[in-house]
């Protein structure tokens, strides 16, 4: 019998959530869907270029968007993700190796949730994702 003090979790009523990863290396790409599978996550998509993320974020309305700055074709992750930001209101968390002034203070346009600067490893990303899940 349960006391008063315990407390029974539900979590048939949680959705899975989805993520999307923008990586323009694909062997980054297939480790971030690695870790994110292992973090129960899904993988909404993944796209090396701005024009194509923009397309599977219409059609998957992730939760997430793992976004790199640097991307192949005409747009960076910045524009890339005020271009998503139009439809959509993903949370965003930038992966990057741009640490530098100029692209930070463009994404601080963007509401992102997390800047981290490459590499990344799971307990990184674990992190990330609890504080995501704690406030929802």
């Amino acid at each position: 019998m349960k006391g008063d003090g315990d407390k029974v979790v539900d979590n048939a009523h949680k959705k899975t959530k989805s993520v999307l990863i923008v990586e323009d290396d694909y062997f980054q790409a297939h480790i971030l869907e690695k870790m994110v599978i292992h973090c129960g996550y899904s993988v909404a998509g993944k796209s090396d270029t701005g024009e194509y993320a923009i397309d599977l974020a219409k059609k998957s309305s992730p939760d997430i968007i793992l976004m790199d700055i640097s991307l192949r074709g005409e747009m960076d992750g910045i524009d890339t993700v005020h271009e998503i930001q139009k439809d959509l209101t993903p949370i965003v968390i930038y992966l990057t190796g741009n640490s530098d002034d100029y692209h930070m203070s463009r994404a601080k346009e963007t509401g992102y949730l997390r800047y981290l600067n490459k590499p990344i490893n799971l307990p990184i990303l674990r992190g990330v994702f609890n504080l995501i899940d704690e406030s929802s």
